[in-house]
């Protein structure tokens, strides 16, 4: 199977140049993904409102890709006040807990725009049928 890149249609892709998602045989690596609506390009206040959001586009493009959140491996957090961890971490819970994949927390002193509270980014790996 041959690579393939995925996008969610963000300018900020075509400009940085980086693709949501990278497809390479059973693998996929989707991007840092933030708690942008992409249907109305509104970012959430709060950080619970930005993961479900996040995972929302993680899902589309993993979807998209012929992929399943249950094919999820590795995620990894970045947030960027400690605070907001435990919310963070419910929303993960609530999506992730019976795939349980391998997880790593960052708190980081920011993200690209200020009123980004939460980065996800994961690695996929498509499941034998």
């Amino acid at each position: 199977m041959p690579r393939r890149l995925i996008s969610t249609g963000s300018p900020f892709e075509k400009t940085a140049g980086y693709s949501r998602a990278v497809i390479d045989g059973d693998f996929a690596f989707v991007a840092g993904t933030t708690g942008y609506d992409y249907d109305t390009m509104i970012m959430p206040a709060d950080i619970t409102s930005q993961s479900r959001n996040c995972f929302r586009t993680i899902e589309a493009t993993l979807e998209e890709s012929g992929f399943a959140m249950a094919d999820i491996v590795r995620a990894t957090y970045y947030i960027t006040d400690r605070k907001d961890a435990e919310a963070h971490f419910a929303i993960c819970g609530e999506i992730l807990g019976e795939i349980r994949p391998a997880a790593t927390l960052l708190v980081v002193a920011g993200l690209y725009k200020p009123e980004m509270k939460v980065e996800i980014e994961v690695t996929a790996r498509r499941r034998a049928a």
